[in-house]
């Protein structure tokens, strides 16, 4: 078969299909200049607030040729990270789907790897590099540029049969391959539902988030104490939050997720609001072995959960 451009991109999304991935599209390594005045307001604004990481490395994260030479080629891909189970307890504190199996970042390039030595192995001679949050990428406009969805009032991305439940990654590749067109459409609308739902008021205009009112920042992120303010607002989130996913249109027919590796844990869902409180460090690692939740670590937990437990 002569291999063109245009084959190899197929044989590309369809590999990635077979590995798993619920959606892959492919963009130009080009500098995403209209993004880049967009994260240099955000930033000047302090909205990241205890997050520095995200300055540093400025014109890397604007542009992935920075990041592999002689870059020609990012191919997006969406993990669907949805489920329907639940906690048991109602009033249990709330973990993030996204937290509830194990980390997201190994399930993700464990797949890219795959996939680029697939491309290396039978396609065609390339060098690249995977990313599943491991450098300052922009991957949400890379998905959009990618042809994969629209990127929400919420700020995250909205794959119009997916929803916004995904994790995204990338190969930033050598080759030259055919493009999809950019995602032209913001299919929002006049729905403001996830803006309107965020307890502490993050959303501050549609696709500006404060983080440092956003309860996922508050809870994961910072090591500073939570402000008294948000602090009562926390609407008994523990790791991460939901919220303005749960409420947005486009997830109303999400599909429960497929991924082995995301399932959660039986014991997790079956803790109830008085294990949360008397939380010891032992559970919490059996609980959370080889979780995303370690990003947040047992003590800042800790710290939440005396939050959230204390009296009335």
């Amino acid at each position: 078969m002569d291999i063109t451009s245009g084959n190899l991109s197929q044989l590309i999304k369809k590999k990635a299909l077979e590995l798993g991935f619920d959606g892959c599209g492919i963009s130009r390594a080009l500098r995403l200049d209209e993004e880049g005045d967009r994260l240099k307001s955000w930033l000047d604004a302090g909205y990241n607030g205890t997050m520095h990481y995200m300055s540093n490395h400025f014109e890397k994260r604007i542009n992935p040729a920075e990041l592999v030479e002689g870059a020609k080629s990012v191919i997006s891909v969406l993990l669907n990270y949805h489920t329907k189970l639940q906690q048991e307890d109602p009033d249990a504190p709330a973990i993030s789907s996204y937290a509830l199996g194990k980390d997201y970042h190994f399930v993700l390039k464990e797949r890219l790897y795959q996939l680029l030595g697939y491309i290396q192995a039978e396609l065609s001679p390339c060098q690249g590099r995977a990313f599943v949050d491991s450098a300052p990428l922009l991957e949400k406009a890379l998905a959009r540029e990618s042809g994969l969805g629209w990127i929400g009032k919420h700020s995250l991305l909205i794959h119009p049969r997916l929803g916004s439940f995904l994790f995204i990654g990338e190969l930033v590749i050598d080759l030259k391959l055919d493009y999809d067109e950019p995602f032209g459409n913001n299919l929002c609308g006049s729905c403001t539902r996830c803006m309107d739902s965020c307890p502490t008021g993050a959303i501050i205009a549609p696709m500006k988030l404060d983080a440092r009112r956003c309860l996922s920042y508050l809870t994961i992120e910072t090591k500073e104490a939570i402000p008294e303010a948000l602090a009562e607002n926390l609407s008994n989130r523990l790791v991460g939050c939901d919220i303005c996913q749960q409420v947005c249109p486009w997830n109303s027919k999400a599909q429960q997720n497929q991924i082995v590796e995301f399932q959660p844990k039986k014991e997790l869902l079956e803790m109830k609001a008085e294990d949360w409180k008397n939380l010891e460090k032992p559970t919490f690692n059996r609980l959370f072995k080889k979780s995303a939740v370690q990003r947040a670590g047992f003590v800042r937990m800790k710290r939440t959960l005396d939050l959230l437990f204390r009296p009335k």
